[in-house]
């Protein structure tokens, strides 16, 4: 799993699927290719949702913006443990 936070507050927002980093990955504008962090805003989250977004991660993404109406998120994938 991959966890969000609010890069500004270090707030946990929540977990999201490999698939929906991708997602994401695929869709915002990286600065590099170390880059961990995006910044959304309301016109954003309707563009990701006219391409596919999944209402869990759009529900995420809408909590994190707030009242605000924007939010820059970062993620962190959660080491797997070894078997």
């Amino acid at each position: 799993m991959v966890k969000l936070h609010d890069k500004a507050t270090g707030r946990y927002l929540g977990e999201v699927t490999e698939e929906e980093l991708q997602f994401l990955i695929e869709n915002l504008e990286e600065e590099s290719l170390t880059d961990v962090d995006y910044y959304i805003n309301e016109t954003v989250l309707e563009s990701l949702k006219e391409k596919g977004m999944s209402e869990t991660l759009a529900r995420l993404l809408e909590s994190a913006m707030g009242d605000k109406g924007e939010a820059e998120i970062r993620y962190e994938r959660e080491e797997s443990e070894a078997q």
